[in-house]
C-alpha cells in the first residue's frame, strides 16, 4: 500500500544511527542487506501513520467488559449516525479480558480540499489522526477571513516551522482532514483570555475513529494495546505491594490497581509535579483507592538500610512484591509521528538514566519478586541491550516468559541467545504489511474477528517488554 504521509522526518545523524541499529551484523547475517533495508524503510513509513486500531481498557472494578462494549457501540452509532461507518465493530480481545479493540477506517485518499487552510501543531495533528477534534490551543494559523461555521481543511505542521497567528503557511505540512470552524480567526488569536475547548470540529478526517473525549471517564481508559499488555505481564495480585517507579500519566498505574481489585497498595512515583497531578486525577476518575502517588525522583527512591519514615519514598530495600519500570525513553515507537527534531545526543541520552532506575527497582524488589521493564521506543540500546546489561549486572535476575505474548521476539544484535529473545516481547511496526482497514460491519464471523485481532496485535505503536524474576539465592 502506498504511504499517505511521507516517512517520518529525522535528522540525518539520527536516521543513520537507526539504520545502523536495524542493519546490525546479526540481523544482516540472518536477513541479508536487501531484506534489512526493506524492513527499515517499512518502519520509517509506518511510524508516520497511526495504528489501524483504537484500544480501550475497561476499568473492571467499575463495570464489566461486556457492558462497556454495549455502551461504546451505542456511542459509535451516535457519533456516526447516518454514515456507513456507524456499524464499526467493537471487539473483545480474547487474550486481554479488559480490552476492547475498534478498527480505524481509512485512510481516505479522495477527500476534497477546501480553500480555507488551518494549520495545527504536530501533536494536535497526531491526535486528529487518532480520532480527536482540533482544540483551540493546537491551532497555529488560519486565514484572515475565516469565520465560525466555515468548512476548512486541516493540515499538520509536521516540522514545527509555523508561527502562531500566521495568516498562511508555506512550509512542510500534511493534510489530516476537513472540519467546521467553531470560532473565527479573531476569536482564536485576539482573545484576552486563554481559550479552551474545540476550535474545529472534524467532519471528514483522513482516518475515521471514534472520539472518546470525556466519555465514561470512570469506566474506560484509552490506551495503546502494548500498554495494556504490560500490566497483565506484571500480573499483580490482590494484597500485594507494587511499585510503579515512573508512573505518569497513570494508565498502567490504574490498570495495576484494577487487576488487584483495588486491594493492596500501588506506589506510583514521578518527579514532575504536573505529571503527578495527572496520575492523581486518573486515579480519582477511575475511583481507585489503593494508589498512593508521590512526587519523587525514582533514581533516589532507595533508602539506606534502617532509614525510613514509614510513609513515602525513599523506601527500604526488598519492600515490594512487584515493580514496573516503564522507563523514560526516546519514544521513537510512538505513532503517528511525522517528524522528530531531536539530535542524536538527545536520542541516545536515555540508557544511563534507565540503568539508574533499574538498579533502584532491583534493590527495592523482594526475593522472588517480579520486575517488568518496558519502553515505547525501537532502539536496541534502550531495549535488548538493557536486558543483556541487566542479566550481566544482576545475577539474581532471570528472564521469565510473558503472558500474554502478543508481540514478536526480541531483536538480534544485543548478543542475547535465541531462547532469551523468545522470552522478550517487541511490538514492531515494520512487521505491518498493510495500513488502515475498511471494515464497516459489526456482523463478522469468527474467522474475520480472529483476523482483525491478529492485525490489532501487530499494527501497534513500537513497544518493548521484558519480565524478570529476582531469585531467592543469588
Amino acid at each position: 500500500m502506498a504511504s499517505v504521509f511521507p516517512k517520518i522526518s529525522l535528522k540525518p545523524e539520527v536516521e543513520a544511527y537507526l539504520q545502523s541499529v536495524f542493519k546490525n551484523k546479526e540481523l544482516l547475517a540472518a536477513l541479508g542487506s536487501e531484506q534489512s533495508e526493506l524492513k527499515f524503510e517499512a518502519l520509517l513509513n509506518r511510524l508516520s501513520h497511526p495504528p489501524a486500531f483504537t484500544s480501550i481498557r475497561v476499568n473492571t472494578c467499575a463495570a464489566s467488559t461486556d457492558h462497556i462494549k454495549k455502551l461504546v457501540t451505542e456511542e459509535i452509532q451516535k457519533q456516526f449516525k447516518g454514515w456507513p461507518m456507524s456499524d464499526i465493530p467493537v471487539l473483545e480481545h480474547p487474550e486481554l479480558p479488559d480490552a476492547l479493540v475498534i478498527p480505524v477506517l481509512g485512510p481516505r485518499l479522495n477527500l476534497q480540499r477546501h480553500s480555507i487552510e488551518v494549520i495545527v501543531g504536530a501533536q494536535c495533528g497526531n491526535a486528529v489522526l487518532r480520532g480527536a477534534h482540533v482544540f483551540i490551543p493546537g491551532i497555529l494559523s488560519a486565514p484572515k477571513f475565516m469565520k465560525a461555521g466555515d468548512a476548512v481543511s486541516v493540515y499538520s505542521d509536521i516540522c514545527g516551522k509555523c508561527k502562531r497567528g500566521a495568516v498562511e503557511f508555506m512550509g512542510p505540512k500534511a493534510f489530516v482532514g476537513n472540519g467546521i470552524a467553531e470560532l473565527s480567526r479573531n476569536e482564536i488569536f485576539c482573545s484576552n483570555n486563554i481559550l479552551r475547548g474545540v476550535g474545529i470540529r472534524m467532519t471528514e478526517p483522513v482516518y475515521i475513529c471514534p472520539s472518546f473525549d470525556n466519555f465514561l471517564s470512570s469506566f474506560v481508559f484509552l490506551q495503546n494495546l502494548p500498554s495494556v499488555v504490560v500490566s497483565h505481564v506484571l500480573d499483580p495480585k490482590p494484597g500485594e505491594r507494587i511499585l510503579d517507579i515512573c508512573a505518569a500519566p497513570g494508565g498502567k498505574t490504574t490498570h495495576i490497581a484494577a487487576l488487584m481489585n483495588d486491594k493492596g497498595e500501588v506506589i506510583a512515583m514521578d518527579k514532575i509535579a504536573n505529571k503527578v497531578k495527572k496520575i492523581k486525577q486518573n486515579a480519582v476518575n477511575l475511583q481507585l483507592k489503593c494508589i498512593k502517588v508521590f512526587c519523587y525522583d525514582g533514581t533516589k527512591a532507595l533508602a539506606k538500610q534502617g532509614i525510613w519514615d514509614g510513609q513515602g519514598p525513599p523506601f527500604l530495600p526488598e519492600s515490594f512484591d512487584r515493580a514496573l519500570l516503564d522507563a523514560p525513553c526516546s519514544g521513537l515507537g510512538q505513532r503517528p509521528n511525522m517528524a522528530c527534531d531531536w539530535s542524536l545526543k538527545e536520542i541516545t541520552s536515555y540508557p544511563p538514566l534507565q540503568r539508574k532506575l533499574f538498579r533502584v527497582a532491583v534493590n527495592l524488589l523482594k526475593p522472588g519478586g517480579i520486575l517488568v521493564y518496558s519502553t515505547c521506543t525501537i532502539t536496541l540500546a534502550e531495549n535488548e541491550e538493557q536486558v543483556a546489561w541487566a542479566l550481566d549486572s544482576f545475577p539474581c535476575l532471570h528472564l521469565q516468559s510473558q503472558e500474554p505474548h502478543l508481540g514478536g521476539e526480541g531483536m538480534m544484535g544485543a548478543g542475547l541467545s535465541y531462547d532469551q529473545r523468545k522470552l522478550l516481547q517487541r511490538f514492531d511496526p515494520s512487521s505491518v504489511t498493510e495500513g488502515g482497514t475498511n471494515v464497516v460491519s459489526s456482523d463478522l464471523n469468527s474467522s474475520q474477528i480472529a483476523h482483525l485481532i491478529k492485525s490489532a496485535n501487530k499494527d501497534t505503536i513500537g513497544f518493548f517488554i521484558a519480565k524478570f524474576v529476582k531469585v531467592q539465592d543469588a
